[in-house]
């Protein structure tokens, strides 16, 4: 599994974006996603664009990616505003039978 990486838009430089997210500033390829402007946000991975994102999903995957980083680091997670309010999902193995129908097929 791959996990792409929010980073918002600095600057541009042909072909690339220099970018900043999570705590990272990296040169970014843009060649999947086409132009790009400074303040937009990309789903990154191994230092590519491999989508252009809007700030509401950006602001979903971190918290996601703030969950799992503190999974990992042992810490207890809870249902609290500050931390679940933006991951607006369920896992796929609390879904009943429809949900998981309607996320595969698309029909709801």
């Amino acid at each position: 599994m791959c996990i792409g990486i929010p980073m918002q838009v600095l600057s541009l430089e042909p072909g690339h974006a220099n970018c900043q997210g999570r705590g990272q500033a990296r040169r970014v390829r843009t060649a999947l996603v086409g132009s790009v402007a400074a303040g937009d946000w990309l789903l990154v991975f191994l230092d590519s664009a491999q989508e252009c994102i809007d700030a509401q999903r950006a602001q979903e995957i971190n918290a996601t990616l703030d969950l799992l980083e503190a999974v990992l680091q042992g810490h207890e997670t809870k249902n609290t505003p500050d931390r679940l309010d933006h991951v607006a999902f369920e896992l796929p193995s609390r879904m009943s039978r429809e949900q998981l129908l309607a996320l595969s097929t698309g029909i709801y």
